[in-house]
């Protein structure tokens, strides 16, 4: 079947690159967050994260490790998941159904779960998109968008599902390709090449040392 020729060809895959990299172990990542976002159709089909915070804590948990069991008989070694944005603009383009929700608790409290669930595993999993990609209406793939949010309102809104997810243990943090003037007012400067984001206040505030 379709399925298992999918499921065949990665294993393979997997092996050359083990093979090709010689001495050095490879880390083998994939985009398996469900929903829209989900590389391989092969693995157990996770609904979107939208879907999911209709769920409990335990249930996500639960989600977590049977995806990353799968992922690490596969050969792989990181998730890039989950997504931690609060998704508080109706209108945006690339989160949306990504997002556990606009409410920033619940937001933390899902990704956690799923965090805990992957990483027992034995998959490492990645919070994203540091500091918060909810709020834009411009795709970071093809644009530089803008978060115009006062400090205040990042402390209490974006920042917080990213805080609980350095708390407990995450192994990876993806910086997003957006500009964030309260946090560092240099000029189209995205998150990902500032100073200020991400060893200020992701390494040096938050204590992320991954």
């Amino acid at each position: 079947s379709r399925h298992s020729q999918g499921l065949q060809q990665t294993m393979e895959r997997i092996e050359q690159i083990r093979l090709l990299a010689g001495a050095i172990p490879p880390f083998v990542a994939v985009d398996q967050e469900g929903g829209r976002v989900a590389r391989l159709d092969f693995t157990t089909q996770v609904p979107s994260a939208r879907e999911l915070s209709n769920l409990d804590a335990l249930s996500l948990r639960q989600i977590g490790r049977i995806l990353g069991s799968e992922l690490v008989s596969l050969g792989f070694h990181i998730n890039f998941a989950p997504v931690l944005d609060v998704n508080t603009d109706p209108a945006n383009p690339v989160i949306g159904d990504r997002s556990f929700g606009s409410d920033p608790a619940t937001v933390s409290v899902l990704g956690q779960a799923y965090i805990a669930g992957l990483q027992e595993t034995g998959i490492a999993g990645c919070a994203k998109h540091f500091p918060g990609h909810g709020d834009t209406r411009s795709d970071s793939h093809l644009l530089l968008p803008v978060v115009n949010q006062k400090l205040e309102r990042l402390e209490s809104v974006e920042l917080p599902p990213f805080r609980a997810a350095v708390k407990s243990g995450i192994d990876l943090v993806m910086i997003a390709h957006v500009h964030y003037p309260a946090l560092d007012p240099a000029p189209d400067k995205p998150a990902t090449f500032s100073k200020p984001i991400v060893t200020g206040l992701l390494r040096e505030t938050m204590g992320y040392s991954g």
